[in-house]
């Protein structure tokens, strides 16, 4: 079996623009157990909204929804 000796394109290139601060989300929430659960009454149509949102960026809508709370939270404090 062959190694290559090359490092692939994109480690090449400077990187400096993809790893600012902005491109970084801090998650504080998502990696905490999840030992309670909730029930909410939407309305079908949000529900299927916010399942496309989740599905464009290729997450699952309890994530999505999770993400929206947090960041509801962080704004409000």
């Amino acid at each position: 079996m062959k190694r290559k000796t090359s490092s692939p394109k994109s480690l090449n290139r400077d990187l400096s623009d993809y790893l600012s601060p902005e491109h970084f989300k801090p998650i504080t929430f998502e990696f905490a157990p999840k030992d309670k659960s909730i029930t909410i009454r939407i309305s079908s149509e949000l529900l299927k909204t916010v399942q496309g949102a989740a599905k464009k960026r290729k997450i699952s809508y309890q994530k999505l929804i999770r993400e929206a709370i947090e960041q509801f939270v962080r704004k409000a404090e």
